[in-house]
């Protein structure tokens, strides 16, 4: 993000929060267009990935809520984390080319369909 957008948001809009990534949520000051609500959006702390936004904070950005939501974490819920499909950290099963390429072997019973039968 440049220098010069997070200025006019200071300006135009009024920080809300900060999410545990560091990304920071805004909120216009009026009605955004005369459409009955106030604009909001987020400064990405990093690279520019809509994945990083915590679902907290997702529902407040689409005005799903007023407020953003709790974000207290219990025992067995894991940290959020962003998409990482298309990068070296994705999840690949095992009988993924990257992984190896070596699928389980079948039982012998897979019968494939052909039109007619």
């Amino acid at each position: 993000m440049s220098a010069m957008q997070r200025w006019l948001s200071g300006l135009t809009g009024r920080r809300i929060g900060t999410d545990s990534s560091g990304n920071v949520y805004y909120e216009s000051r009026g009605d955004y267009l005369n459409y009955g609500r106030k604009r909001r959006w987020v400064i990405y702390a990093g690279e520019p990935e809509a994945s990083s936004v915590p679902p907290e904070w997702h529902g407040w950005l689409h005005h799903s809520t007023a407020a953003p939501l709790d974000s207290k974490r219990l025992p067995w819920m894991k940290e959020h984390q962003r998409n990482l499909t298309g990068t070296p950290r994705a999840y690949r099963p095992k009988g993924h080319d990257y992984a190896g390429g070596q699928r389980m072997p079948t039982a012998g019973d897979y019968e494939a369909w052909t039109p007619g039968s």
